[in-house]
């Protein structure tokens, strides 16, 4: 069965974050840091990696909508990353609403006694953990049969 990667887009980093061979739950992976927001040939590299690694099938990528369902700039940023990672994946990008999943990695960072620069280590694969863990839940509330969420 083919694993799921799940991915936070930022203007610097990707979180990163896999399914188990079942897709019942998501892993944190990683962090991709890039120096500028145009320079993506490493960042793709990488996440070729990833997906060789651990037999990926299917990538989610969260969707930073505006709490009013409004799509802005950082939006629409991520369905031009989907449009290239599909090509060079060539891999489904399903979109997956992402609201608030970064508010609940600092909190639960926060919970855990994470304190300070160390949350900036691990917040966006954190982040990406729950937009992956999101979309593993519904796919098993609908019986396998998600539609994307944006």
């Amino acid at each position: 069965m083919k694993r799921i990667l799940g991915l936070d887009y930022g203007s610097r980093t990707v979180g990163v974050a896999v399914s188990d061979p079942l897709g019942v739950t998501a892993q944190s992976v990683e962090i991709i840091r890039r120096k500028s927001e145009n320079k993506l040939r490493q960042t793709l590299a990488r996440l070729e990696e990833l997906i060789a690694e651990y037999q990926v099938g299917l990538l989610v990528l969260g969707f930073p909508k505006h709490m009013n369902n409004d799509i802005g700039d950082r939006a629409v940023k991520s369905l031009e990353f989907k449009e290239i990672l599909e090509k060079r994946t060539g891999l489904h990008v399903v979109m997956w609403d992402e609201r608030l999943t970064t508010v609940e990695a600092h909190r639960v960072m926060q919970e855990a006694g994470v304190r300070g620069a160390e949350k900036k280590q691990y917040v966006d694969s954190l982040a990406a953990a729950f937009i992956l863990q999101g979309y593993l839940d519904s796919r098993k509330n609908q019986g396998g049969e998600v539609q994307e969420i944006i």
